[in-house]
This record gives C-alpha cells, sequence and structure tokens, in this order.
C-alpha cells in the first residue's frame, strides 16, 4: 500500500496553470470586448449629440458659425501670404521629411526660409526644387559659382549622404549638372525641431488629413457663444 502511495502519479501542476492561464484569458477576452464596446458607444454618442446639435441650431447661428469659420481660413491664407510677401519665398517654411540633413536638421524638423536678393555662398543650407520632383529637398551648398549674368553654379549636398547630389540633377533635372538661381525656394534662417512631425502623418497618411479638418470643421460650427 505503502508502495502504491509514493508510486502514484502526484497532481498535474501543468495542467492547474494551464487552467488559470484559460481563465485569465477569457477573462481579458472580456475586459478588452467591453473596453471596445464601451469606445465605440461613446463615439457614437459623440457623434449623434453632434448632430443633433447642429439640427437644434437656428439657421442664423449657423450662418454666424459658418462665417467664422471662413474667417479663420481667410486669416491663416492672409498670414502666409503675408510670410510670402515679406520673405520673397513660395514657401517661406517648409518641413524636413528626411533624414539626409543629419545631424543639422532632422525629420520633422520645420525650416523658416527666405529668399531675399542676396548671394548664395559654399556652407548655405538651402532648399531647392527639381524639374521632375513636385517635393523640395533641402541640402548644403558645398559649391558655388557665380557667372556673369547674376546668376550661379550651384551644387549641392546632404550632410547624411556620401555623394553630392549630381545623380539627382541629372535623373530629375533633365541631365543637369549644376542648380542655378531659378531652381531656389530660398535660404534656411532657423528652425523648430520636430514640430513638423504632425506635418509628416497627415502626409504618410491622408486619412488623418481629413479626419482632422472634419473635426475643426465641425468644432467650429457648434461652438457655442459665451454670450448667449
Amino acid at each position: 500500500f505503502f508502495f502504491l502511495m509514493i508510486r502514484r502519479p502526484p497532481r498535474s501542476t501543468q495542467s492547474r496553470s494551464s487552467a488559470a492561464s484559460d481563465v485569465y484569458k477569457r477573462q481579458y477576452q472580456r475586459r478588452v470586448h467591453g473596453d471596445n464596446k464601451n469606445n465605440f458607444l461613446h463615439a457614437m454618442s459623440f457623434v449623434r449629440d453632434t448632430f443633433d446639435e447642429i439640427r437644434k441650431m437656428k439657421p442664423r447661428k449657423f450662418v454666424q458659425q459658418v462665417v467664422v469659420l471662413g474667417l479663420v481660413v481667410a486669416s491663416a491664407f492672409g498670414i502666409w501670404k503675408s510670410l510670402m510677401y515679406i520673405t520673397k519665398s513660395e514657401s517661406p517654411i517648409v518641413v524636413v521629411l528626411s533624414g539626409s540633413m543629419e545631424p543639422a536638421y532632422f525629420r520633422g524638423d520645420i525650416l523658416f526660409l527666405t529668399h531675399w536678393d542676396e548671394p548664395v555662398q559654399t556652407g548655405d543650407v538651402i532648399v531647392f526644387k527639381l524639374t521632375h520632383q513636385d517635393i523640395p529637398i533641402v541640402h548644403r551648398a558645398i559649391s558655388v559659382q557665380e557667372k556673369d549674368d547674376n546668376d550661379y553654379y550651384i551644387l549641392t549636398k546632404g550632410d547624411n549622404n556620401r555623394v553630392d547630389d549630381r545623380p539627382l540633377y541629372y535623373e530629375l533635372h533633365d541631365n543637369e549638372v549644376w542648380l542655378h538661381k531659378k531652381d531656389l525656394m530660398g535660404k534656411v534662417r532657423g528652425y523648430l525641431p520636430y514640430v513638423g512631425i504632425v506635418t509628416i502623418l497627415l502626409s504618410d497618411y491622408p486619412i488623418l488629413k481629413y479626419i482632422l479638418i472634419g473635426a475643426m470643421c465641425l468644432l467650429v460650427i457648434i461652438a457655442k457663444d459665451p454670450q448667449s
């Protein structure tokens, strides 16, 4: 009898731990499912309340809010045009989209440009646009040769690149081997680190752009007048 007792296999600890793990998984799944359901209900409630607010809004109030939205857009447009006039640049603010200028500038940095009538010198960080590429490039001028007709032969290179930009010129700029004054958008005057990362996200995920614009329009339209 004693022999049988000591030879009897003990209750499996593995089965107990497996059962406990299954219970924990079921509890976790129920909790996640409940959280997702609550989040969905909150989102639907917000959408329903928003449309109810718009339906209850008087026509005159609705028109006023639309006018306010238009003024906000017009103000932003006016500020941008003013910056273009002051800096003489078609794009006075740009966002760094790659790491080719590290460690001077990183992806997501916002750069402030001017395009005043002044000479370009070796070492200047400039923004230029190639004929067959819509996105501007931010690189450093490593060679500048002045021409007789107030123009330049400019060669650029990214600080983090091994070679200069001549292959880019040849491929995207009608087989050119130099940049010229007409290709420049401006010279970098200052920057804000990483502030433009939102712009990169909006560019990488276009749906976010429409969601953000729609949310801003809704907030302006349904915003309550503090005097009412």
